[in-house]
């Protein structure tokens, strides 16, 4: 089942100046809302292992912490806020400062076992599974 974004039907017309409007109160706005960073992030599982692969373009593997305690996961980052004098921006989209993803990892995860790596934009972390969580194939005999 996909997710699919919709608009709200309007029940006014549009008028010609309703998409100037937007544009400008877009660009004189001085108020942000504080959200949490959205950093993509995709997890799949394979036979073996779980891997957990998160957007980190730009990143070094020493701006980056991975951490687990007791069955939580933790990533964080630290993305280096630019020197804006002089710059007056028209939109700011790209996360900056401290950016944290959690997990709460499931049983079928080796924890000692976890390795991580930085390729491509990618911080890749293989979570490997406890043997009893692997599948296993059962060999059917005919007689």
């Amino acid at each position: 089942m996909a997710i699919v974004r919709t608009r709200p039907i309007r029940t006014t017309p549009e008028t010609l100046f309703d998409p100037f409007d937007r544009l400008f109160d877009l660009m004189t706005s001085t108020t942000t809302t504080p959200r949490e960073p959205d950093v993509p992030m995709d997890i799949y599982e394979t036979d073996e292992a779980m891997v957990v692969e998160l957007a980190v373009p730009g990143l070094a593997a020493t701006d980056l912490d991975v951490s687990i305690e007791g069955r939580d996961l933790a990533i964080r980052a630290n993305v280096a806020q630019p020197d804006t004098e002089g710059r007056r921006y028209w939109t700011r989209n790209i996360t900056r400062g401290e950016i944290t993803r959690s997990l709460t990892l499931p049983n079928s995860v080796d924890v000692e076992s976890i390795t991580a790596r930085v390729s491509d934009g990618l911080l890749i972390l293989t979570l490997p599974k406890v043997s009893e969580a692997k599948v296993k194939k059962i060999e059917i005999q005919a007689n």
